[in-house]
């Protein structure tokens, strides 16, 4: 068993990442640090884990973990590990965006892979220190690598996304009241969106001829949980030669899967897969992909990347059903 540090214990994606671990083989919690919320249960905060753990939140830190998760707001990582040190021997997962760029990957002599299974699966397995991809950029990556891969994007891509209310956090805002957000639709951060940087990175990494631009819509979805991501680009081949490239690229994924026949939300909530749809209309390729924020967008991917990091089945702790009905 490894003992496990979290950082930052209140939020979604730490509710998540605390719900699976509890359920994972290898792992054992030791402390959820949360300094708003010391001495209460985790149940208190997160109701579904009422029944599965007498944990309290803690202001307390042990230093001598095997691997910390950092569940903080953007831009609080760094300053917290500049304020606090660990072990040589523990291993750093941060979920926030504060190094997911390659100007942003070294720090303090160390440097944080930026964890995507199914484009650094061997970095990752070596890695120390990891930067968990965004949610967004999850989705929109997984469509598009397998062009990239292949030097195939030769225009602007164009996508249109929509994610659900978890995807804005717990603190409370405008567009996250209900009677905001029920029976609502809207656009937001329009071709400015912060996981553009991690797109762009990608693709020009392994496509470095791409000149073109990313327009990338994101929309605020009236449902708690998921995304689903249309995109399109012009491709010369056909639908089969397509579908061929995208299948024998993530033939080795252990949660991407092409599937014939489109594809819907509820077949990934609650789960770490990546579902891709892929369609020809003239000369465009349309790629729809899904998955849901939390899980294959935060904290499944991190515990994915926690299983590599320790030489775990890649699958440990994450054989999760979707909330499909």
């Amino acid at each position: 068993m490894i003992k496990v540090g979290i950082i930052g214990g209140a939020g979604y994606t730490a509710g998540e990442l605390i719900r699976l671990l509890l359920h994972h083989s290898k792992t054992k919690i030791d402390f959820v640090y949360s300094t708003s919320n010391a001495g209460n249960y985790l149940y208190d905060v997160h109701q579904d884990l009422l029944g599965n753990t007498s944990l309290k939140f803690t202001s307390d830190i042990n230093t001598d973990i095997d691997v910390l998760f950092l569940c903080l707001g953007h831009g609080n990582s760094k300053s917290f590990l500049e304020k606090n040190k660990f072990s040589d021997s523990t291993k750093i997962i941060d979920l926030s965006n504060d190094f997911r760029l390659q100007k942003d990957a070294f720090f303090n002599d160390k440097e944080f892979v930026y964890g995507l299974p199914e484009l650094h699966l061997g970095a990752i397995k070596s890695a120390s220190h990891i930067a968990n991809p965004g949610c967004f950029a999850t989705a929109l990556q997984l469509a598009i690598l397998p062009l990239a891969a292949n030097n195939l994007i030769k225009n602007d891509i164009h996508i249109n996304a929509v994610t659900g209310a978890t995807g804005a956090g717990t603190s409370l805002s405008t567009t996250t009241h209900f009677t905001w957000r029920d029976n609502n639709f809207s656009h937001y951060k329009t071709f400015t969106h912060q996981h553009l940087g991690e797109i762009h990175q990608t693709v020009n990494q392994l496509q470095n001829s791409f000149d073109g631009e990313i327009n990338f819509i994101p929309n605020r979805g009236n449902f708690s949980r998921g995304i689903f991501a249309t995109t399109y680009t012009k491709f010369d081949g056909s639908l089969e030669e397509a579908k061929t490239l995208y299948k024998n690229f993530y033939k080795n994924a252990k949660f991407t899967f092409i599937s014939d026949e489109p594809i819907h939300l509820k077949q990934v909530v609650n789960t770490n897969k990546c579902l891709i749809h892929l369609l020809k209309h003239n000369n465009k390729l349309l790629i729809t992909s899904t998955i849901d924020n939390l899980i294959k967008g935060a904290s499944g991917q991190a515990i994915h990347n926690m299983n590599l990091m320790f030489g775990f089945n890649e699958a440990e702790g994450l054989q999760l059903k979707a909330t499909y009905f």
